[in-house]
């Protein structure tokens, strides 16, 4: 897998996204002790609503800013992007209101939703390599997993020698080196400027990545599925102290230990999953992953039904990493079929788009795992939840038919031969096509994008 990093531009850009990642790990830790300096007892409300925000961030901006910056290089978007946030860090130790608090985290967090989606564009790119991709894939699963639990640690060591305060200065040191590594790269070339001007206007542009996702069958499954994952993961992260502290009566160190399973099995597929997908198809990989979630979550009832038992805390950390397990199966791959089934001048915005639809899912489905479980009590949680999974992956399945995974056939004599009757000459993609009998004829590696229906 490591092999990948031999690529210098992808080793760069890998070790641009470490680092940020880092840094964002350090300024969560500080954000909730500024939150409590500032508010008190009201420091919960305070960062549930700067969550809020940032989710809120995620999905309405994300297509909106990929579509304002698809005139700019992708580089100065993402040194720009690291430029805001390292700023927004800076900024953040003189606050001294709430609301200043609010509005700093949602610049934070829209250069984030500029940033986020345009690396994930770009790596396709940089790997061409199915092969080599795969790797990169597992490599970020891997990168989101180690700074779970990388950076509270962290955290928490600095904090033995020094302030909150200088975690933010943490902060903005890592989305500096982040920067002068995005810079150091050798990046390919976007979409050309005819590519662009075929596009539309602004409008045109946020709403396409949108509209992709929803005409191949593998990008509308990947939502389906995206919600399947939402549920579990939303079950884990909002829930795991009240089952810790409340269900198991044990210690605040069992709930980094419970977390740390979750992160764990995640970690343990995207580890394994290259060698897997050598011999399995994406699609039976992911679709075996969201189908396994709804027997996870009869796990999590059964743990959550019983009252006493010593076997109750072992079983709760193989409930929690087969969640991570599982979810990793769907995640992983999920680059592979975004780009296999997008064409190079629209991947930006559709790497947006299910950026901001997949982190929807997960701001639907934190209020139901806390809200319902305050209200209603962790079995009703896990029920509701589970029953959203259950459906969702159903609706994967039924989404994305076996007949739709296979490579388009080509409908003229050669490998990746292929005619075009409803394009017109002057779009992009006809670039390097011939003039043939019902329509235009060129060939290339097989997609399954919305040029291509299979």
């Amino acid at each position: 897998m490591l092999t990948v990093l031999r690529n210098r531009a992808y080793r760069h850009l890998f070790a641009a996204h470490v680092v940020a990642l880092a840094g964002t790990g350090l300024a969560t830790v500080a954000l909730g002790l500024l939150a409590y300096d500032i508010a008190g007892p009201r420091a919960g409300s305070v960062l549930g609503t700067a969550l809020a925000i940032k989710m809120a961030a995620y999905v309405g901006l994300a297509p909106v800013i990929a579509a304002l910056a698809e005139r700019v290089p992708r580089r100065a978007v993402m040194v720009w992007s690291d430029v805001v946030r390292g700023g927004v860090a800076l900024a953040l130790p003189f606050v001294d209101q709430v609301w200043q608090v609010y509005v700093l985290v949602l610049v934070l967090q829209a250069a984030s939703a500029a940033f986020t989606p345009t690396f994930l564009a770009v790596v396709p790119d940089v790997l061409p390599d199915e092969r080599d991709y795969t790797h990169a894939l597992s490599l970020s699963r891997l990168a989101y997993d180690t700074e779970s639990l990388f950076s509270p640690a962290l955290a928490a060591a600095l904090l033995t020698v020094t302030t909150y305060n200088w975690l933010f200065l943490g902060t903005a040191v890592g989305f500096a080196a982040s920067a002068i590594l995005v810079l150091s790269a050798l990046l390919p070339k976007g979409a050309s400027a005819a590519d662009r001007q075929h596009q539309g206007g602004v409008q045109d542009r946020v709403t396409a990545g949108i509209r992709l996702l929803f005409e191949a069958p593998a990008l509308r499954s990947l939502l389906w599925m995206d919600l399947a994952v939402a549920a579990g993961g939303a079950l884990v992260l909002v829930n795991t102290v009240v089952y810790v502290r409340g269900h198991l009566a044990l210690t605040a160190g069992d709930v980094a230990l419970a977390l740390g399973a979750y992160g764990g099995g995640s970690m343990a597929v995207a580890l394994f999953l290259p060698r897997v997908l050598k011999h399995v198809p994406d699609r039976r990989a992911m679709l075996t992953g969201v189908l396994a979630l709804p027997g996870v979550f009869a796990g999590a009832a059964l743990v959550t039904a019983a009252r006493t038992g010593d076997w109750r805390w072992p079983a709760l950390l193989t409930v929690w990493a087969a969640f991570g397990a599982a979810g990793s199966l769907v995640l992983t791959p999920a680059g592979k079929i975004l780009k296999r089934c997008t064409s190079p001048e629209h991947r930006t915005a559709a790497f947006a788009a299910h950026f901001s639809l997949s982190h929807a899912c997960w701001l639907a489905t934190y209020p139901l795992a806390g809200w319902l479980g305050a209200a209603a009590g962790l079995q009703a949680a896990v029920l509701a939840l589970a029953a959203v999974a259950l459906a969702a992956a159903v609706l994967a399945v039924r989404s994305w038919p076996a007949d739709a995974a296979k490579a388009p056939a080509p409908v003229a004599h050669g490998e990746g031969v292929h005619v075009h009757a409803n394009l017109p000459a002057t779009h992009p993609h006809l670039a390097d096509a011939v003039l043939a009998p019902g329509g235009f004829r060129h060939h290339h590696a097989p997609r399954e994008d919305h040029l291509h229906t299979v």
